[in-house]
C-alpha cells in the first residue's frame, strides 16, 4: 500500500471513530428539537441531517479558532437539522404573518409604555380576543422562525466567524450574543424561566409544565410569547 493510501485509510478510520464518539450528541440535539416540532417531522430525518452536519464539523474544525469541538459541532449539527426543517417548512404563511403582527404589536406597546407588554394589551391592540391570541401563540410553537437558534442565525455571523476568523464577524457575533443575553435577561420572570429550563436545562415542554405546575400547552404559549418578544426587541439585528 502506498503512503498516500495508508494516510487516507488512517484518516478515514479517525473520522469513523469521531462519528461514533459524537453520535450521541446528534441524537440528543435531535430529541431536543423534536420537542417543539410537529409529528410530520421524523426523528430519523433530523438525525440523518445532523450526522451530515457532524461530518462537516469533523472535516472543517480548526482548533486555532478557540471554540471546543463539541461547541463547534453542536452549531453545525443544529444548523444542518434546521436546514432540513426549512426545506420542508410546514407552517402556513398566515401563521408567519400573524406572528409578525404580534411581534410588531409588542414592539409598539413596549415603546409606548416603557415596560413589558401584557397579553391582554397585545390582544386588544390587535383587535382580537384573548382566546384568539392564545391560538396564535399555540400556532407559532411549530413555526420554525421562533427559536433562540433561529434568532442567533439571523442576528449574527457566528458560524462564519468560526470558519473564517474574520475579526469583524467575531465582533458582530459577540455584540449580538450580548444583545440576545440582555434581551433574555429582561424578559418577564415566567418567560425567562421557561427559556432557561428549555435551552439551558434542556427540559422538554411536558417536563417544564410539571416543574411549573401548568399544562404543556400553556408552556408552549409562554415559550412562543417569549420568542415573539425577543424578536420585537432584537428587530434591529434580525432585520438588518
Amino acid at each position: 500500500m502506498s503512503r498516500a493510501a495508508m494516510y487516507s485509510a488512517v484518516q478515514a478510520g479517525s473520522i469513523d471513530e469521531q462519528i461514533l464518539q459524537h453520535a450521541p450528541l446528534v441524537k440528543r440535539i435531535a430529541y431536543h428539537l423534536m420537542a417543539r416540532l410537529p409529528d410530520s417531522v421524523l426523528l430519523d430525518d433530523l438525525v440523518q441531517a445532523g450526522m451530515l452536519g457532524l461530518l462537516e464539523a469533523i472535516k472543517n474544525y480548526d482548533v486555532s479558532q478557540g471554540a471546543s469541538f463539541d461547541t463547534y459541532a453542536g452549531i453545525r449539527i443544529r444548523g444542518a437539522m434546521l436546514d432540513e426543517v426549512r426545506r420542508s417548512d410546514w407552517t402556513p404563511r398566515s401563521v408567519h404573518k400573524k406572528a409578525r403582527q404580534v411581534s410588531a404589536a409588542i414592539r409598539e406597546l413596549e415603546n409606548q409604555h416603557g415596560r413589558e407588554a401584557q397579553a391582554a394589551e397585545i390582544a386588544e391592540y390587535l383587535g382580537i380576543s384573548a382566546e384568539e391570541y392564545g391560538h396564535i401563540l399555540q400556532d407559532t410553537v411549530n413555526c420554525r422562525t421562533f427559536s433562540v437558534e433561529e434568532l442567533s442565525e439571523e442576528g449574527s455571523a457566528f458560524e462564519t466567524g468560526l470558519e473564517t476568523g474574520d475579526p469583524t464577524d467575531d465582533l458582530t457575533k459577540v455584540a449580538f450574543e450580548k444583545a440576545l443575553a440582555a434581551a433574555i435577561a429582561d424578559l418577564p420572570e415566567r418567560e425567562r424561566l421557561v427559556i432557561s429550563l428549555y435551552y439551558d436545562e434542556e427540559l422538554n415542554l411536558r417536563e417544564i409544565g410539571e416543574v411549573l405546575n401548568i399544562s404543556e400547552s400553556r408552556v408552549s404559549q409562554i415559550n412562543s410569547q417569549a420568542m415573539l418578544r425577543l424578536r420585537a426587541r432584537l428587530i434591529d439585528w434580525t432585520d438588518s
